[in-house]
């Protein structure tokens, strides 16, 4: 079985293109926080429903000749899923120095609600979220509040009204809540003095200015002659996570190579192995990207309809029938400075090599993809396109 790690790229690319289609500025999410909400879903599922939401973690090679396959194998595939969400937040949080990154999840129930003892023993002993019974009934607004004030003080007050008004009633039974949070050094810090007004490119023909910072180092870097980019890494302090930058030659260069970009290139790209360590001279622009998104349609459009239907499955959570997800929403917020990168995302779900001598030049003054990658584990944790200040 291939690991989540080895998944993710598919998972973040996938739903990349997805929001590609509908938004032509910034893109920003969180995919690690994504899919560990759809891994406590899955924890609830059974059946169509939870065979559909294992296809979004992660492919399992060689399949192809045992469709279908025995309840009992179907158990052991999820519990391994289950099984790496545990091993990847306990791997994540350990070793922290010179960032903070933390990952916390909580369910908020409705306290009348008759839960299984086992859905609630399992997603804590997996995913380190206790449930916290709330009158969803009688107090639904209230409640709305609360979960957002949650939410506020594990992103730092970065992520605010992830569930904005209206978006929990009475019928509200469940809402289970990721954040993350991630605030990191630079392992050699832009100096501020270098930081000046440059024009970034939004396309041939239109600018806006921004303080580009820049500095001359080596770097993890590769050349991809096939789709005229490059690719450089930037690490935090420590090396325990890298800030990945993928930038196209041509202004308008990143539209035409998105579709060319597969999960396989992504890990090929970014893999030791294959980057060199080069002198480069780094051109960056100080910025901040706030996004926020309600996914059930693009997870939908991803194949996962059936956990958003009433056709749903979560007998795995309650004993009784009825229940299904909805208000799939993500917000995330990051800012890039000299110093480091600050990144947060909430999500919420309610259920109702050796050095040349030359020096390349990498100036990102033109739309690029970027993402934050944990080293040990493979996982991304942040993913985004910069396109406009």
């Amino acid at each position: 079985m291939d690991s989540l790690a080895i998944a993710t790229p598919q998972f973040v690319l996938c739903l990349f293109k997805e929001l590609d289609k509908t938004n032509n500025g910034n893109i920003f999410f969180s995919p690690l926080g994504i899919s560990t909400a759809i891994g406590m879903i899955l924890l609830g599922t059974r059946g169509a429903t939870s065979s559909e939401l294992q296809k979004a973690l992660y492919s399992e090679k060689g399949t192809e000749h045992s469709r279908i396959k025995s309840e009992e194998k179907e158990t052991e595939k999820t519990e391994e899923i289950h099984h790496q969400f545990q091993k990847l937040l306990t791997e994540i949080s350990k070793f922290q120095n010179g960032y903070e990154l933390n990952i916390n999840n909580r369910l908020f129930g409705e306290k009348t609600y008759l839960f299984l003892q086992k859905y609630i023993d399992y997603v804590e002993k997996y995913y380190h979220a206790s449930l916290e019974p709330v009158d969803f009934i009688n107090a639904a607004d209230e409640s709305r509040k609360k979960i957002n004030s949650w939410v506020e003080r594990q992103t730092h007050e970065r992520v605010k009204n992830l569930f904005p008004e209206g978006s929990i009633s009475s019928s509200t039974k469940l809402v289970l809540i990721n954040t993350v949070y991630f605030k990191g050094l630079w392992d050699k810090a832009f100096k501020k003095e270098n930081t000046q007004e440059e024009d970034f490119w939004l396309n041939k023909n239109t600018s806006k200015p921004v303080q580009m910072m820049a500095q001359r180092s080596k770097f993890s870097f590769t050349l991809l002659e096939d789709l005229q980019a490059k690719i450089v890494g930037i690490p935090y302090k420590n090396n325990d996570l890298s800030m990945f930058v993928l930038l196209p030659n041509d202004i308008d260069g990143l539209e035409k190579i998105i579709d060319k970009i597969s999960p396989e290139k992504l890990v090929e790209w970014t893999n030791p192995g294959h980057l060199e360590r080069r002198r480069v001279d780094l051109r960056l622009p100080r910025f901040q990207v706030e996004e926020s998104y309600d996914l059930e349609h693009i997870l939908g459009s991803m194949g996962l309809s059936r956990a958003f239907s009433e056709r749903a499955d979560y007998s795995g959570m309650a004993a009784r029938s009825g229940l299904h997800a909805q208000n799939f929403l993500h917000r995330s917020f990051m800012v890039v400075t000299e110093e480091g990168v600050e990144a947060t995302a909430g999500t919420g779900v309610s259920l109702k090599v050796s050095s040349a001598a030359a020096c390349e030049l990498v100036h990102c003054n033109h739309p690029f993809l970027f993402f934050i990658r944990h080293s040990e584990s493979d996982s991304i944790l942040f993913f985004g396109r910069f396109s406009s200040p």
